[in-house]
């Protein structure tokens, strides 16, 4: 059953509680009823008030749905403690979408359906996207609630890693270790892509495994059409197991898990990494990644690339240039592609050693 659709919803009540919602019920129990005033417990009020909110009646329909949103709080959290029908949980969550307490409560219900979940991880708040991004049951069997997770923007570095790690994948931290030793062969990750893909698309998935880059733009389009009808799961899995074409193309991703896969690859390389470095299309976040990513950030190319980048977090831009030559500093001061902080630091470093 999906909790989802009306048509197909059984709610469960007592026969005093009943009385109130059936269908057959006089009109004037039904109007008195949807006022709200029962005498019922929190979960048997909220349901008759949700059953009355789908009445054939206008005026009863209407004025239900209205004591239903303004129950008490007392009364609110109560029902979404316990064991409170799927639709009911759903229809609450996207009518106190701002109520952080209500919405962390609805996240914490089993009864709570999976695609309820995907949407309360989609809202902008702290505490509901960490109760959902440590349910390690619900990310593995709901692709729409890593999606969710994915594009919000509070969701942080370290529920990333999380989620990752619950998804049986290395974080960004975990393979930061060795970021450039590859723990599949080609072959092997071919079959990996394919497995993704399915056994008709043999073509693609060499292509997708591959380490070498495609310059054929028709196949580069397939590939792209390819990617953009995987689900979240799919992609995050291709950042895995895929080879440079397909990080290069996953890499932009608005979704922060997808993105975020591509530089926790043990695949990818340094030269991999100054590319993504220097591209304007990349998301802050990632360029946060690189900036914390000791290994990465020995090489001077990193730095630099990161300095040049309007993108990079300016702190981060900020303390790398302490580590350039005094060439690129000069550059950099001289740049109009950079923030004025930056311009300005790199003029401040020069004048201090007395070379402008």
């Amino acid at each position: 059953m999906n909790p989802g659709q009306s048509e197909r919803i059984r709610l469960q009540l007592s026969a005093q509680a009943e009385k109130y919602a059936r269908k057959d019920a006089p009109p004037n129990i039904r109007r008195m009823a949807a006022r709200g005033a029962l005498p019922l417990e929190p979960l048997e009020l909220t349901t008759v008030l949700f059953a009355l909110a789908h009445d054939s009646e206008p005026q009863i329909k209407d004025t239900a749905r209205k004591s239903l949103e303004d129950l008490p709080d007392s009364v609110l959290l109560a029902s979404v403690e316990g064991r409170l029908h799927p639709a009911i949980l759903s229809y609450l969550a996207r009518a106190h979408s701002q109520d952080e307490g209500l919405c962390q409560k609805i996240a914490l219900n089993p009864q709570t359906s999976d695609e309820t979940i995907a949407y309360l991880a989609s809202l902008p708040l702290v505490p509901v996207v960490d109760v959902i991004s440590h349910n390690q049951e619900r990310m593995l069997r709901h692709d729409g609630i890593v999606e969710s997770l994915g594009r919000n923007p509070l969701t942080g570095r370290a529920t990333i890693e999380r989620i990752l790690e619950f998804l049986g994948l290395p974080s960004e931290s975990a393979s930061a270790q060795s970021p450039s030793q590859p723990d599949l062969s080609e072959e092997a990750a071919e079959q990996a892509v394919l497995a993704l893909l399915g056994q008709d698309s043999a073509g693609l998935a060499s292509l997708l495994a591959s380490e070498q880059t495609v310059e054929d733009e028709v196949a580069q389009g397939n590939l792209f059409a390819a990617i953009q009808n995987m689900s979240v799961m799919q992609k995050i899995k291709l950042a895995r197991f895929g080879g440079k074409e397909a990080r290069s193309l996953l890499i932009k991703d608005r979704n922060k898990v997808v993105a975020t896969s591509v530089v926790a690859s043990p695949k990818i390389t340094e030269t991999e990494i100054v590319s993504i470095a220097q591209s304007r299309a990349i998301s802050e976040e990632i360029l946060r990644l690189i900036s914390a990513n000791k290994d990465w950030t020995r090489n001077y190319s990193v730095k630099l690339a990161l300095t040049r980048n309007p993108k990079t977090p300016q702190p981060q831009a900020v303390k790398f240039l302490n580590y350039l030559q005094d060439r690129d500093l000069k550059a950099l001061m001289k740049s109009k592609d950079v923030p004025s902080a930056i311009s300005t630091h790199a003029r401040r470093i020069l004048t201090k050693k007395g070379k402008f």
